[in-house]
Order: C-alpha cells, then sequence, then structure tokens
C-alpha cells in the first residue's frame, strides 16, 4: 500500500475526505457565536433607541423647560397678599400682548382711583425703587402674591407681567421669546410710566433669574445699568442645571434655550444681590454659589454685592420657610439702593441748578 492510500485511510479515520480540495474545508466555528450575535442586536438597538431619545428630547425640550399655567388668571388669589392691583397690558416688539399687574408700595400715598392704573405724572415723585419682577418657569404671575407684597412692604412699587404662552397671554415661551418680552416691559415703564431705568430693581426667581441677568446685561452694555439686579434660587446657566439633573445626556449640546447667567454677570454693573437655599433639589447650591463668584465685587454706585444663604430652604417652599430670611436680606439692599438713588436725585438737581 502507498503511502498516500495509508494518509488517506488515517484521515478518513479521523473524519477528514481526502478528496475534498483543502479550500472547502469548513473554518472550525466559535462556540460562542449565538451569544455574540444577540450581543450586537442588543448594542445595536439600544444604540438606535439612544438616538432617538435624543431626537425626541431635542424636539421636546421647550414643553420639558417651560410649564406654564394658561388660561384665565384671577386676580383674586394674588390679590389677597397685597394692596390695590391694576391690570396692566403691554405689546411686546413682535406684536404679542402680555398682560401683567402693578403692584404699588403700601407705604407711599396710594392714587385715590383704584381701577385705572396711575399715570405718569404719579410716579414723577416717587423716589422708591420699581421692581420688575421675572417670575420662574411654572404657574403664572397669580402664585407670586407673597413675593410681591413682601417687596411692597419694603417700599417698592412692583410690576408682575406674564411671559408669552403664560396665563391669558398667546404665544409660546422661548428663551428669544422671554428676552424680548423682558425688553418690551422694560421699555413700557420707561414710556408710561417715566420711571428711568437707573431707578428699576430686577427680581428674577429660577429661570426668571436667566431673563432678569439677560435684561441687565443688556442694559448695563448700553450704558443704562438699572439699580439693582436681585436672583433668587437660580442656575448658572439651563446648560448646567440639566446636566446636573441628566448627568448620561449630551444635554449641552441638544438645548436650544442656554440662559448663561454666569457668563452675563462679569458685564453687569449694577448692584447684585444673590439668594439661594442651601437644600435645594431643583437647583444646586452651588451653582447660586457660581452666580455671586461671577460678579463684580461691587457696582458703579458702589454697592458690594451680598450673597444670603438661606438655610434649609428648598426651591419651592421659600416663601414658606425662609420668609423671614429673604425679607432680612432685601431690606438692606434697597436701603442702599435707595439711598444711592437719593443721592444721585441730590446732584441731578444741584447741577440744574
Amino acid at each position: 500500500m502507498g503511502d498516500l492510500t495509508v494518509a488517506a485511510l488515517c484521515f478518513q479515520r479521523i473524519g477528514v475526505n481526502m478528496s475534498r480540495p483543502a479550500a472547502e474545508i469548513p473554518p472550525d466555528q466559535p462556540q460562542f457565536s449565538r451569544p455574540v450575535r444577540v450581543l450586537k442586536s442588543l448594542i445595536k438597538c439600544g444604540a438606535i433607541g439612544f438616538v432617538l431619545l435624543l431626537v425626541m428630547l431635542y424636539f421636546l425640550q421647550r414643553h420639558l423647560i417651560y410649564h406654564p399655567k394658561r388660561g384665565t388668571v384671577l386676580v383674586e388669589e394674588f390679590s389677597s397678599h397685597v394692596g390695590p392691583v391694576y391690570d396692566v397690558s403691554i405689546t411686546a416688539t413682535d406684536g404679542v400682548t402680555l398682560h401683567g399687574w402693578l403692584s404699588l408700595a403700601k407705604a407711599s400715598p396710594l392714587p385715590t382711583d383704584q381701577v385705572t392704573p396711575p399715570t405718569a405724572e404719579f410716579f414723577v415723585e416717587r423716589p422708591q425703587p420699581f421692581v420688575l419682577y421675572f417670575q420662574g418657569n411654572a404657574g403664572n404671575r397669580s402664585r407670586r402674591g407673597m413675593q410681591v407684597a413682601m417687596l411692597n412692604d419694603l417700599g417698592c412699587d412692583v410690576l408682575i407681567v406674564d411671559y408669552r404662552g403664560y396665563g391669558d397671554n398667546d404665544g409660546a415661551p422661548s428663551e428669544k421669546g422671554l428676552a424680548a418680552d423682558a425688553k418690551s416691559i422694560c421699555l413700557a415703564v420707561q414710556e408710561r410710566y417715566q420711571v428711568p431705568v437707573s431707578r428699576m430693581v430686577l427680581f428674577g426667581e429660577s429661570l426668571g433669574g436667566g431673563v432678569a441677568t439677560g435684561l441687565c446685561h443688556d442694559l448695563c452694555a448700553a450704558g443704562t445699568p438699572p439699580a439693582g439686579l436681585i436672583i433668587r434660587a437660580s442656575f448658572s446657566s439651563l446648560g448646567d442645571v440639566a446636566s446636573y439633573h441628566y448627568p448620561w445626556l449630551p444635554v449641552r449640546w441638544l438645548l436650544t434655550d442656554r440662559y448663561p447667567s454666569v457668563e452675563r454677570l462679569p458685564q453687569i454693573t449694577s448692584a447684585v444681590l444673590v439668594l439661594h437655599g442651601d437644600a435645594d433639589e431643583v437647583i444646586p447650591f452651588s451653582q447660586g454659589e457660581q452666580l455671586f463668584a461671577a460678579a463684580p465685587a461691587q457696582s458703579a454706585s458702589g454697592i458690594a454685592k451680598q450673597f444670603i444663604r438661606l438655610k434649609g430652604t428648598g426651591h419651592n417652599d421659600i416663601m414658606y420657610v425662609a420668609g423671614d430670611q429673604v425679607r432680612a436680606g432685601l431690606s438692606p439692599f434697597f436701603e442702599k439702593v435707595s439711598n444711592t438713588l437719593t443721592a444721585r436725585e441730590k446732584t441731578a438737581v444741584s447741577q440744574n441748578n
């Protein structure tokens, strides 16, 4: 028997067909081929699902950011805390009508007509600060009665106007839209009541802190800084707070509305007061500290920036848990601002004489 015949018999015993070309011999199959295929399929499905989630978040993000309470706004809930409330309507630059209320300081003489809003002549003789109130992302103006009443008690006239898409206002909220609303409100106060920007204090709570900071930044850049900026329980930027709640998502890439307050504060020359609860579960206390750190040490008028730590206070319970702490922080701030306004008016009178 030849050598090849012996070899053929040996290979047949171990299951190899010598008559079959070498190229047709099937390669060894990996033992875990099926689990690997399943794993690859799961990874592929997970990637597709993640991409779909990002797409959904991108197109629905404003529904997640803004939570307006729409419909008729009842003044009763608001006026139970404050004095006379006057209905105010302001037309934004793009034609959207914004509805709000004017609430006057209680310690000052009030108009005899408590239905018709006072005219410019009424405000000419009033040296106290005029507060523009910018609310948070939820509800509408009717829920801010307690804070507005406190501002009235401290001697401030307050104008609170709902954003577009909130309360009885048409439109849909966005950063660009809210910025336009804030600018229109500020301009209306100047034209309608002859109140200069130098007498205005911008008060922003939560999301409103981003709106107020943006307006203040633009006014300072134009050379007309407001008397003060108060930021209560607000974020360093919308991207920062979104990343805090969703660290596993690339939210900074997805956001179209950003409100970069921490980037704007260094250019602000108004007096700055920051208040933040150290138990805030929505916006971390550290972001309030970042806002304070970003602000200049003092305003152009010489008022040092201030930070009030609201002890044991969350995000939505501030006026119930820390009302006294808020008042204790606001009172000296407004006193300093009022003194600056009085000194400025005296200087203006002496120069005119």
